[in-house]
């Protein structure tokens, strides 16, 4: 008795591997997702902390103590303006290509590690505090006392490593990621489609000739 051979089909098994192309395009969205979600939410957390109370003390008066509080801004402005800094690099990213690109992302990252950077040096500064309570008091030597430290500083670190980390992802990942292109543009319909050049003027109409004109264009092309 033979063996009946079985009809070969072209299906391919269902665990079978993906292709190499759609993979690839796969972890190019995951890390272009990522980027962005890590790049907006260390530029949100970096610019909330720098406004919160990042130290508090007493100021030693005659009459008693007076409190005294000092915020990130106050301490140091470096996560503020980096953060805005790595905001509209994570944004030029899409907007350029090639060099281009690598450059806005090493600018990201090196945003990134500088807010982190900022941040932990700020944690235990007091010279702001001093300032402050030298302010107050009216001697340029006064002290402060009982001072204590908030946790808005390690946020604002934290921020910075997530922009740290998006920095990253674009100059690794960056090549793959789309970029913005000026091939197309929306229509009047509202549905996107290839930019046309536009109609000649009819040069039986004299309104035509006048637009025309206004558009700077020679009507008798």
């Amino acid at each position: 008795m033979t063996a009946v051979p079985q009809p070969r089909t072209d299906a391919e098994p269902a665990d079978a591997p993906a292709p190499a192309p759609a993979a690839a395009a796969r972890a190019a969205r995951r890390s272009l997702a990522l980027a962005l979600l890590a790049g907006a939410a260390g530029a949100g957390l970096a610019l909330l902390a720098s406004g919160r109370v990042w130290a508090r003390g007493s100021a030693q008066l005659a009459q008693g103590s007076l409190p005294r509080s000092v915020t990130g801004a106050d301490v140091t402005g470096v996560p503020g303006a980096l953060a805005v800094v790595g905001l509209a690099a994570l944004v030029a990213v899409f907007a350029v290509r090639r060099a281009g690109r690598i450059a806005v992302a090493a600018l990201l990252t090196l945003s990134g590690a500088g807010i982190a950077t900022a941040a932990v040096l700020g944690i235990s500064d007091t010279s702001a505090l001093r300032e402050k309570a030298a302010t107050a008091v009216g001697l340029t030597d006064a002290g402060v006392h009982h001072v204590t430290h908030t946790g808005w500083p390690w946020v604002a670190a934290a921020g910075g490593a997530l922009l740290l980390l998006a920095g990253l992802l674009a100059l690794v990942h960056g090549r793959h990621w789309p970029a913005m292109s000026g091939r197309y543009e929306r229509t009047p319909g509202g549905a996107r489609g290839p930019r046309r050049a536009p109609a000649p003027p009819d040069l039986d109409r004299p309104e035509e000739i006048w637009k025309s004109l206004d558009r700077g264009e020679d009507p008798t092309r």
